[in-house]
């Protein structure tokens, strides 16, 4: 099975509200951190084994996961005797690596560090604060056809603000549709071959985006799928908000699961 990585490991500073004592991964939209939002998107398509690149306060990320099985779902505990029944089935079955890749490392050289567990075969990856309702398996497809050493997904960046609709010289009303004729980015939700870790070759100064995409885009080794469909990533408290407020309200278009 493909597996994916998970960069988690950056300071959120643009978060700082809801940074101080967590890293940006851990921040919840509802009542689950976005890096669990992440997950069971690429869990509910079938990719199931994760390797989680942590940094900056990752003891909060490896306490969720220690804690998840023990505390999922409904249960009876027999203090006198310490027992615990389950009264419900557990929790996802997924595989959690969970590796601690250095406090200031940058992206790239995370990714180097997981070297030894990726050298196998085609593997994908994304940050751990960005969401999506990206066909994973389509991307993965596309990938493959292409035979190239890297694949990015290419996105169309929301509007930061809201924009005007005007009748003649009237403002008609206000939309937060995205932004006509923004330029794509790349949007995360990369898949890879293991060729591409003889391009970070700076250490844990690497950066994946600089150092390796660029030149793998110079040498013609790096396709581009293009996602017209949703994509947000939580970069500031608006982003945030604005995610709470499609989960709370049931609209959330990366919950393609039941």
């Amino acid at each position: 099975m493909t597996k994916v990585v998970l960069l988690a490991g950056g300071l959120g500073t643009r978060l700082a509200e809801e940074t101080e004592l967590k890293p940006k991964p851990m921040v919840e939209i509802g009542d689950r951190p976005i890096l669990w939002h992440v997950m069971r998107h690429y869990a509910e398509q079938g990719f199931k084994e994760f390797f989680v690149a942590l940094g900056f306060r990752g003891e909060a990320v490896k306490r969720y996961f220690h804690d998840y099985h023990s505390l999922s779902g409904s249960m009876t505990i027999d203090l006198a005797r310490g027992d615990l029944e389950r009264h419900d089935k557990g929790p996802e079955d997924w595989i959690v690596h969970l590796h601690d890749t250095g406090l200031t490392t940058m992206t790239g050289g995370r990714l180097k560090r997981l070297e030894p567990f990726l050298a196998d075969g085609t593997f994908m990856l994304t940050y751990g604060d960005g969401v999506s309702d990206i066909n994973l398996r389509e991307l993965l497809k596309f990938h493959k056809s292409h035979g190239r050493v890297g694949t990015v997904t290419a996105v169309r960046p929301p509007a930061r603000f809201g924009g005007l609709v005007f009748d003649g010289d009237l403002v008609k009303e206000f939309t937060e549709k995205p932004q006509v004729g923004e330029g794509w980015i790349n949007g995360g939700f990369m898949v890879f071959e293991p060729g591409i870790f003889g391009y970070l070759d700076k250490g844990d100064q690497t950066v994946l985006e600089a150092d390796a995409l660029e030149r793998l885009a110079e040498e013609g080794q790096l396709a581009a799928y293009r996602h017209e469909a949703f994509w947000q990533c939580m970069d500031t408290l608006r982003d945030k908000r604005h995610l709470d407020r499609l989960w709370a309200q049931g609209d959330a278009p990366w919950k393609t699961w039941q």
